[in-house]
């Protein structure tokens, strides 16, 4: 018998009906093992030895490779072609050597696809594992644990509030910062333009100004109003001539076939997928035999694979849709990493598969593929100048025509912002020769502003993240997940906002470790990571250089006392909390008493801004409120129209609010952040809480609804629904008010949530008949089939969960039974009950039974500390 292994059950599904009755083929589910959670597990001083633990839920699965291996006559690890794949492939014959079940013939095979071909000429082609991987990926996994254990603890005790910090996850995140701080520093400047709408044999088309009183003009020349309506005047008072008419043909070449970071990219323009949930998805279709492997840097194709799609290209299309020779491309990847293919389809002739979100992703990547192979589209761009009589001003409109189409006709790459109209040439112009004079319809002037950089995307910031050379395409949606994660960051219309947590930690960071925060460190880390996986150098030399340095640096600011770093990161961003206020005033100087000077502050619950005349005043403004934008201030609304008493608005160290009257009779209330610009009518809705939405229909007992400490909500009699805005307290009626309480009712989880929202569903469970969910749960993500919840295993990410893994764990879990101690107690027999004695006169009460005394907190998880940036999908 003959054992092979592969990550997914899936994956051992398909391979063990190619393969036949010899083989038996067995899914690891990932890694097996891991470095514990905990510090020592990789200890530099002896040679960076490694500690190996296996994860607790693999425990069965383990036993069952163990139990195979010791009756099999050869090991066919056949995990995926890739680092990780090399690792798990490792840890598995590890595991077996240790256990002493390894048999005799140990080998190595990889393939790109999940076909009958594919997975039976690879087992022709065994080889040994690849050493030089094994090492890499060593390298990689110490150096993330070595990071995030030594850095961790150092943020938990020095920058409240901090959770952990990661090698490529805190130069992702100071990207996300940087566009922040270029947004708020950007001044816009106005400038106008003038368009004139012309016509010329019935077809209208648009003409801008580029020269006035014989100066050319460039995007800001236009820079006030009056200059603009002189521009204007000009136009319309003039009689324009074409004086030159450029034709030029142009082509353009076709994109290369995705690789994981440009799927990424793509998916996230024109699907709206997160980086994570492209991933899942991608992964499934690989599963199924649809694609290649998705964690890819190459960009070429197999000779066979490009012979398949110019067949489908002289089938579907004509002859001129294909080019002589098949096109050949090169990664330009500067941290690239093994010779994979492209993600393509598997079989060509296949334009369509699956439903739902694998169809649209499957048709993406079909329709790239098979672009790649077709001919350059051929395009005119056309330039007409006109000029009128004096010479002085010029009018110019572009056009442009697709000659023909090319693998246009099939697939056009999608942007990241729309193209600005000035610089739009797409539309078409009328046939036009010198000396014609084109209809004057009409002349605009209108008025501009330059606008500052735009936010990263999900698809912007993997884009960046790959021209700088920071960290692996494969793992770049679990980097982003983990900013998300740990509230470092929010994303609002698929844009990243800094939140005060991410800003703060970024300052830190760059203030006392600039070096591992350098976008040229980091991408040189992975220059090293990739020469150790390409055998030209040793792994451990790469640790040791690492390590020399930053153990000393990490210790120098451990030693620091926390009143030493506040007071460097108040003058490190001095220039963001305090600005300077355009009268000339301290910027520093407490509005409030106006005594004191404000400098940052640390608390229990993350840093905040204060008056050093504390405790005479007690002013203080968020971290994330700075000077400059007047918002941090104490200051008047207005006055309540019912008791003209004034409302004022003030920030405490929790954030904003607002108030009405003085001392312990006061009227309070947090300013939500979704009711955009605070005014006197919103002031007055929101202390007017809780609001009466009526009596309940059944009950009679009232319905209000108010804002909490979780956001807006409902609540009647002791039960709660959420609401999902500020607004819909005000606007929400007694019908939806009731349904709303009964969703959330039979939703469970004491009545106070509204039904979650599954991360994923599947079909219905082969023996229970449930409906399959992926749900996230308080203590991580589950499957369920509505009777058995199943946790996921530690090592899973919850995107790459897969129908088949489902069935499986909700059916061990099933199996097992309830866990002990957890199940329901019989009710012992009733006794009669006994008559009771008349109390004598005088008999002290029995007393009371102490409370149990609460345990102590366990301490902080020091996994959670860690910012794996290998995780694999």
């Amino acid at each position: 018998m003959q054992l092979v292994i592969v990550e997914s059950p899936a994956k051992a599904k398909t391979i063990e009906k190619y393969l036949g009755k010899d083989y038996k083929v067995l899914a690891s589910y990932g890694h097996v093992r891991d470095l514990p959670p905990k510090d020592g597990s990789v200890r530099p001083d002896e040679d960076f030895a490694m500690d190996w633990e296996l994860y607790g839920d693999k425990a069965r699965q383990v036993k069952a490779i163990t139990d195979a291996a010791k009756l099999a006559d050869r090991l066919i690890l056949a995990t995926d072609p890739d680092r990780e794949g090399e690792a798990i492939s490792w840890h598995v014959r590890e595991l077996l050597a240790k256990r002493k079940a390894l048999p005799k013939d140990v080998q190595r095979v990889t393939f790109n696809a999940i076909t009958k071909a594919t997975v039976t000429e690879a087992m022709t082609r065994p080889r040994e594992l690849d050493q030089d991987l094994i090492d890499a990926y060593l390298a990689r996994r110490a150096l993330d644990y070595l990071f995030g254990f030594t850095l961790s603890p150092v943020l938990w005790r020095k920058l409240p509030g901090a959770k952990s910090a990661g090698r490529v996850q805190s130069v992702a995140l100071r990207l996300i910062c940087e566009r922040e701080r270029e947004i708020e520093v950007f001044n816009p400047q106005e400038y106008w333009s003038v368009v004139a709408q012309m016509e010329q044999g019935g077809t209208e088309f648009t003409a801008r100004l580029v020269k006035f009183d014989g100066q050319k003009l460039d995007k800001l020349s236009l820079g006030e109003q009056g200059i603009a309506e002189r521009a204007k005047a000009a136009v319309e008072g003039g009689a324009f001539r074409v004086e030159e008419v450029e034709t030029k043909p142009t082509r353009r070449n076709p994109y290369a076939p995705f690789t994981t970071s440009t799927l990424q990219q793509e998916a996230a323009r024109k699907l709206g997928f997160s980086a994570s949930h492209t991933m899942r998805i991608a992964q499934t279709l690989y599963e199924a035999g649809a694609i290649t492997y998705m964690r890819t840097d190459g960009v070429q194709m197999d000779p066979s694979a490009i012979q398949d799609a110019r067949k489908a290209i002289n089938d579907r299309y004509s002859g001129h849709f294909l080019p002589e020779k098949p096109r050949i491309y090169e990664t330009k990847a500067k941290n690239a990493q093994e010779a994979h293919e492209a993600i393509r389809p598997v079989d060509f002739a296949v334009d369509k598969y699956g439903s739902g979100d694998e169809a649209r992703l499957y048709d993406l990547v079909w329709k790239r593929a098979i672009a790649s192979q077709m001919a350059s589209a051929s395009l005119e761009r056309t330039t007409v100048v006109m000029r009128d009589g004096t010479g002085m001003h010029e009018l110019r409109a572009n056009g442009q025509v697709v000659k023909f189409p090319g693998f246009l006709a099939v697939y056009e790459e999608g942007r990241d912002q729309k193209q600005d109209a000035e610089d739009d040439e797409s539309g078409l112009l009328p046939p036009m020769d010198k000396g014609d004079m084109p209809l004057k319809k009409g002349v605009e002037a209108s008025q501009h502003f330059t606008q500052p950089p735009p936010r990263y995307s999900e698809a912007s910031l993997v884009k960046r993240l790959e021209e700088l050379g920071i960290g692996r395409p494969s793992t770049y949606a679990a980097t982003l997940q983990v900013l998300k994660d740990r509230n470092y960051v929010r994303t609002e219309k698929n844009r990243f906002f800094t939140e005060d947590s991410g800003r703060l930690l970024t300052a830190f960071l760059e203030r006392f470790f600039p070096t591992y925060v350098a976008y040229d460190f980091t991408a040189g880390m992975e220059d090293e990571l990739d020469d150790v996986s390409g055998g030209r150098e040793a792994w451990k030399t790469v640790l040791a250089k690492f390590w020399k340095d930053f153990k000393p640096k990490s210790d120098e600011v451990m030693e620091r006392k926390p009143s030493e770093v506040t007071e460097a990161l108040d003058e490190f961003l001095s220039d963001y909390l305090f600005p300077q206020k355009e009268d000339g005033h301290d910027p520093r100087q407490c509005p409030q008493c106006g005594v004191g000077r404000l400098s940052l502050r640390g608390g229990r619950y993350g840093a905040f801004v204060a008056c050093s005349n504390y405790p005479e005043c007690k002013f203080t403004r968020k971290f994330a409120q700075p000077g400059g934008a007047g918002d941090g201030e104490d200051g008047e609304i207005g006055k309540h129209p019912e008791t003209g008493e004034p409302i004022t608005r003030k920030v405490g160290r929790f954030g904003p609010y607002i108030q009405l009257g003085e001392g312990k009779e006061a009227a309070r209330s947090s300013i939500p952040k979704d009711i955009g610009e605070l005014d006197l009518d919103w002031a007055v809705k929101l202390l007017s809480l809780p609001r009466t939405v009526g009596n309940h229909p059944e009950t009679g007992e009232p319905i209000t609804a108010s804002l909490g400490r979780y956001g807006p909500y409902l609540a009647h009699n002791g039960k709660y629904a959420k609401l999902r805005s500020t607004a819909e307290i005000f606007e929400t009626g007694m019908n939806s008010a009731v349904a709303k309480l009964a969703e959330a009712a039979a939703g469970g989880g004491r009545g106070a949530r509204t039904a979650a929202e599954p991360l994923k569903v599947f079909g219905s469970h082969p023996e229970s008949g449930g409906e399959m969910k992926l749900m996230a749960g308080r203590y991580g993500p589950y499957v369920t089939d509505g009777t058995t919840n199943a946790t996921l295993p530690r090592d899973k990410k919850p995107e790459d969960l897969t129908e088949e893994e489902a069935v499986t764990l909700i059916t061990e879990k099933a199996a097992k039974g309830p866990a002990k101690g957890k199940g329901r107690k019989k009710a012992p027999a009733k006794k009669a009950p006994a008559k009771k004695a008349p109390a004598k006169a005088g008999a002290k009460k029995a007393a009371p039974k102490k409370a149990a005394v609460k345990k102590a907190p366990a301490k902080k998880d020091a996994a959670e500390a860690v910012a794996d940036e290998d995780v694999p999908f």
